[in-house]
């Protein structure tokens, strides 16, 4: 099993600016250098808007966000992920695009919606997870609010086998509930055997709203690997092998509760 390289691109966001935004992360994605998965933050081309004027419409999977993905992820040979507002059959949903290089495509919609900033009256919640595989990793993506709600995260054992290797979180976390962002990520990972990585954006948004960053990755037992409050591209390389002996000298999935997810 090969080595992973992700990045977290924790960066500040241009309030309802999608040409901005694309801009800006394009020019940060061209500066990654090699790496394998890059993370862009929630609603990465608005900022966390409830304003449905922002949403793409979705066409078929045609969006002009996803288009550029697909050429931002084929120029850099790598896996390109982050959520966007999209409009489709009438409703709206806070939606997660993951893009290989080949042009290949993936999404899911947030499951948790955020009520108390109104995002339950402005978008429908999904319910279908959303697996990814990556050079033999198996990627299970979320989003933000998604990160307070353990039973949707729930890693499983299928013929000896855990579902996921790596717990993602892309959001727009603002600096008043900081500490249970900080506190829960390594909580995800230490009850799923996984690793964790969580990008949380930088900087104020159109609505006063303050964020930290405090993006991180960390392994399986909880111990972080890197972290940052900095505006910045936050690398790590993850090694397979120690996932393994681990899950194997403390294999924690196999006792745990049997439940239905809905």
């Amino acid at each position: 099993m090969n080595d992973l390289r992700i990045t977290l691109i924790q960066s500040i966001q241009h309030w309802h600016d999608p040409r901005a935004n694309r801009n800006h992360f394009g020019e940060k994605i061209r500066c990654v250098g090699a790496s394998d998965l890059v993370v862009l933050p929630e609603m990465f081309t608005t900022g966390f808007t409830m304003d449905a004027s922002m949403a793409e419409d979705w066409q078929g999977g045609h969006t002009v966000t996803l288009e550029w993905m697909k050429d931002m992820a084929a120029a850099q040979n790598i896996h390109l992920c982050g959520s966007i507002a999209v409009r489709e059959a009438g409703k709206r949903y806070n939606r997660l695009l993951w893009v290989q290089p080949d042009g290949q495509w993936f999404h899911y919609d947030k499951r948790h919606l955020f009520s108390m900033a109104g995002e339950t009256d402005n978008y429908e919640a999904g319910n279908e997870k959303l697996i990814v595989e990556i050079q033999g990793w198996k990627v299970r993506p979320l989003i933000c609010y998604d990160l307070r709600f353990p039973v949707w995260s729930r890693n499983r054992l299928t013929e000896g086998l855990a579902e996921y290797d790596l717990l993602l979180y892309t959001a727009n976390w603002p600096v008043p509930r900081i500490e249970a962002w900080k506190t829960l990520l390594h909580a995800r990972a230490i009850e799923n055997a996984c690793y964790a990585a969580g990008l949380n954006r930088v900087g104020t948004d159109g609505n006063g709203m303050e964020y930290s960053g405090d993006s991180c990755i960390c392994d399986y037992k909880g111990q972080t690997l890197v972290h940052s409050t900095e505006d910045t591209l936050l690398s790590y390389t993850l090694a397979y092998p120690p996932l393994v002996e681990y899950r194997l000298k403390f294999p924690v999935l196999k006792d745990a509760d049997d439940f239905t997810q809905p």
